[in-house]
């Protein structure tokens, strides 16, 4: 604030006055400024989507069609995705141990059932697709992809077969699915010096094509991408084979805005387009 002197000359005042107007009205104005600029900023946060990306868990049989879908998302929405591509079994012992994921997207369901048992997950999710599985054999290879395996059933007795690729049983549900298969087939057991695991699916499928095997079973959603398919001959497996691949997603326990928001899209028409081009059957809604 200004400091005013008055001397006996009574005109003095006149000027004091006028120089203390002049301070108090610019610091008023500077404090009105400061309130326009927080309401403003205030109100553009509440517009704008979380800074925060959303983390997203995901079975690897989706690393395609699920990053078609993320980019319409994204472009849409303005949130940010950051997708984490790997077998559903280690992704359900990674969120019990804390890992931090707004949504799981799991090729199995019986896993998020348990999750959403120990309520580490925002209610039971949605059944969000069912997968398939495949034969694929890369292009040269000598083994014929036929549905009933019966080139690797005739290979098998004639010579010990190369090495064949599926993802490891243990922790990853299309690596169930494929000793399913084999065990239908009963070529599980014959098969074991050959069999070459990979952590999930998409590994499988990146050995399969390595040329170090004769081919594998895999995802059918992986087989119908465009950079395999330009590289591999693939048949679909008889789907009574095996255990159906229910695929169940969920939002986990903190989910974000962003989270909410991509877990309704992914219900929506055009992800659910996108879904059916990779190959998946899509559940009724509500299911």
């Amino acid at each position: 604030m200004a400091t005013c002197r008055i001397d006996t000359a009574g005109s003095a005042l006149s000027g004091c006055w006028n120089r203390y107007l002049r301070a108090t009205g610019t610091a008023l104005f500077r404090v009105l400024g400061l309130c326009l600029a927080l309401a403003l900023s205030a109100q553009v946060s509440a517009q704008a989507p979380d800074q925060q990306p959303v983390r997203v868990a995901a079975a690897s049989d989706l690393r395609f069609a699920l990053d078609d879908i993320a980019d319409g998302f994204q472009r849409e929405s303005g949130y940010r995705l950051r997708i984490t591509y790997g077998s559903t079994g280690n992704f359900a012992h990674q969120i019990r141990n804390g890992a931090p994921f707004h949504l799981f997207l799991a090729a199995d369901e019986r896993y998020v059932d348990a999750l959403a048992s120990d309520r580490l997950t925002e209610g039971a999710g949605t059944l969000y697709a069912i997968g398939r599985l495949a034969l694929v054999v890369p292009r040269g290879s000598s083994l014929t992809p036929t549905p009933t395996l019966t080139d690797v059933r005739a290979r098998l007795a004639a010579s010990p077969l190369q090495r064949f690729a599926i993802a490891n049983p243990a922790h990853a549900p299309y690596g169930e699915r494929a000793r399913d298969v084999l065990e239908h087939q009963g070529l599980w057991e014959a098969l074991q010096p050959q069999l070459v695991l990979g952590e999930n699916v998409s590994q499988a499928a990146q050995f399969a094509l390595s040329g170090s095997t004769v081919g594998g079973l895999i995802a059918w959603s992986l087989a119908l991408a465009p950079r395999i398919a330009a590289r591999a001959d693939s048949t679909l497996i008889p789907a009574d084979w095996h255990r159906p691949l229910k695929q169940r997603m969920v939002l986990l326990r903190g989910a974000t805005d962003g989270a909410h928001a991509f877990y309704d899209y992914l219900q929506e028409s055009p992800a659910r387009e996108v879904l059916r081009r990779y190959g998946f059957s899509l559940p009724t809604d509500g299911a």
